[in-house]
This record gives structure tokens, C-alpha cells and sequence, in this order.
């Protein structure tokens, strides 16, 4: 990550904290304007949603055979 990466970070960072509804209104314009960017991010939560079913599913199937 670049430094102005990480400065663009740190400044949504302290306007979610200082400022929400700003930040909320913000991030709103851009998912309207940019919505590729966040669609990616929608399908790795996804990804790792789907991992931990897998893992409570198998974790639950074990639990049923020894009982």
C-alpha cells in the first residue's frame, strides 16, 4: 500500500469517528459512482462467510457421529 493509500485510510478513518454521518453520505456518492469497487469486497466477505459455514457444517457433522 502506498503512502497516499495509507493517508487516504487514516483520513476516512477520523471522519467515520469524528464525522459519521459525513462519512456515511460520503461512502454512499461513491458505491453510487463506483460500484466496482465495492463489489469485490462484497465477494471476499462472502468467500470467507462460506468458509466458516463449511467449517461449523463439518464441525457439526462430527458432533453428530459420536453421539
Amino acid at each position: 500500500m502506498s503512502n497516499l493509500d495509507e493517508s487516504i485510510g487514516r483520513l476516512l478513518i477520523d471522519l467515520q469517528k469524528d464525522d459519521p454521518d459525513s462519512f456515511k453520505e460520503l461512502m454512499k456518492k461513491v458505491q453510487k459512482e463506483h460500484p466496482e469497487l465495492f463489489d469485490q469486497v462484497i465477494y471476499e466477505e462472502n468467500a470467507k462467510i462460506d468458509v466458516y459455514n463449511k467449517e461449523i457444517e463439518d464441525y457439526n457433522k462430527k458432533i453428530d457421529v459420536t453421539d
